[in-house]
C-alpha cells in the first residue's frame, strides 16, 4: 500500500491541528483519522520512560508499518493522502528516515515566533499539571537537564524553535520545491489565501477551503495551593500510569487534567521581560533561518508581543470581532 503523498512535518504549537482539520475538507485530499501517528519518529517501538505523562504518549505511536499504512487505505481513488506530525521536522533521524521511504513527498512546515511557540508549549503542559515550574524562563533553563534525562520532544521548548538549524538539515535531503514553509501568522490573519498557497503547492484545485477550524485555546489556571496539590496528584498519576493499561491510566489522569482546566482564564500573553529573557536563544538562528529560506524573520527579534489564536471565516449572521478580525 502507499504511503502519504505529503507531510505536515512542523512545528509543535504552530496551528498543525488546525491547518490538518481545514486540509481534511477538499475533495481532493485524504488525511489521516489519527492527527498525529508519529510514525517516522522511530524505527521501531517508541521509548516507554521520559518525562512526566511521555508514557502515556508513546502508547500513541504508530509505529508497526502495516498500521500506518492502514491509516490511508479508506483514501478514495484519485486523492492525496497526508498526515501530520508536527515533530518530523524538530527530528533529523525522522527526516532521513521519510527520505529513505518516500523521497518523492511533499512536505509542510509552519512556523511560528519562537518565543511565542515556547510559551504556547509551556502553557500546554502547565496547565495540564505536568510541567511543575510555574514560570516559562525557568521551565526553559531546565531544558537541557531534561533532555539529557531522556524527556520526550515536547518538553523542548527552545530547540524546537530553532527552525533555522531544522530546515537546512531538511533542504539536504530533500529539493526546496518540495518543501512549503509558511508563517502561522498568515493562517490566523489570511487564513482563505494561505489554504489557497498550500493547495496549489499539493497541486489540487483552490477556492474550495473557506475556514480554518479554531484551535483550542489553552487554559493558563491560576498557581494557588490547590493547582499545585492537584498538579502533583497527577504527576504521580501519570508515572504509576506507565505501568497500567492505556484504558486505565486515561481514567487514573483525565479527570485530574479537567478539573485543572475548570474555570480557568485563557493563555496570559507573555510579558516584555520574559520575551527579551527568551529571544537571546534564537538570534543566531533567526539569522540561519532567513539565509536558508531567504525570507525576513527579523520581527521574531523584537521584545513585543502580540496575542489571539487561530480564527476562521464567519458563517452568515456571525458577529464581526472589534479588531476586525471574525469571532468564532
Amino acid at each position: 500500500m502507499p504511503l502519504p503523498d505529503f507531510l505536515t512535518i512542523g512545528a509543535p504549537k504552530a496551528g498543525t491541528t488546525a491547518l490538518h482539520a481545514a486540509l481534511s475538507r477538499h475533495p481532493r485530499l485524504f488525511l489521516s483519522s489519527v492527527k498525529e501517528p508519529k510514525f517516522f519518529l522511530s524505527d521501531g517501538p517508541p521509548p516507554t520512560r521520559g518525562g512526566p505523562g511521555d508514557a502515556q504518549t508513546y502508547r500513541e505511536h504508530v509505529w508497526r508499518r502495516e498500521d500506518y499504512e492502514a491509516l490511508f487505505a479508506d483514501a478514495p481513488p484519485g486523492t492525496l493522502t497526508g498526515e501530520s506530525t508536527p515533530f518530523y521536522l524538530y527530528d533529523r533521524a525522522a527526516q532521513r528516515r521519510i527520505r529513505a521511504a518516500i523521497p518523492e513527498v511533499r512536505l509542510i512546515a509552519a512556523l511560528r515566533d519562537p518565543v511565542e511557540r515556547a510559551h504556547s508549549n509551556w502553557t500546554h503542559l502547565w496547565s495540564a499539571g505536568l510541567d511543575p515550574i510555574g514560570d516559562v524562563v525557568r521551565a526553559c533553563e531546565e531544558e537541557e537537564r531534561r533532555i539529557a534525562a531522556g524527556w520526550a520532544p515536547f518538553w523542548h521548548y527552545r530547540a524546537l524553535g530553532r527552525y533555522g538549524e531544522q530546515l537546512e538539515h531538511l533542504l539536504t535531503l530533500f529539493p526546496r520545491e518540495q518543501v512549503f514553509v509558511f508563517r502561522y501568522r498568515d493562517l490566523v490573519d489570511r487564513p482563505v489565501d494561505t489554504l489557497d498557497r498550500i493547495c496549489r503547492f499539493l497541486g489540487v484545485e483552490t477556492g474550495i477551503l473557506a475556514e480554518v477550524p479554531r484551535e483550542n485555546v489553552t487554559a493558563h489556571p491560576e498557581p494557588t495551593r490547590g493547582h499545585r496539590l492537584l498538579s502533583r496528584t497527577l504527576r504521580a498519576g501519570a508515572a504509576i500510569g506507565r505501568y497500567l493499561p492505556a484504558r486505565i491510566s486515561g481514567a487514573l489522569t483525565d479527570p485530574l487534567e479537567r478539573r485543572l482546566q475548570e474555570r480557568a482564564p485563557s493563555r496570559q500573553p507573555l510579558t516584555w521581560e520574559q520575551r527579551e529573557q527568551l529571544i537571546g536563544y534564537f538570534t543566531d538562528d533567526v539569522a540561519l533561518l532567513q539565509q536558508v529560506t531567504g525570507e525576513d524573520f527579523s520581527d521574531w527579534l523584537l521584545p513585543r508581543e502580540r496575542s489571539g489564536g487561530l480564527v476562521g471565516i464567519r458563517p452568515h449572521g456571525q458577529r464581526q470581532a472589534r479588531n476586525g478580525r471574525p469571532q468564532i
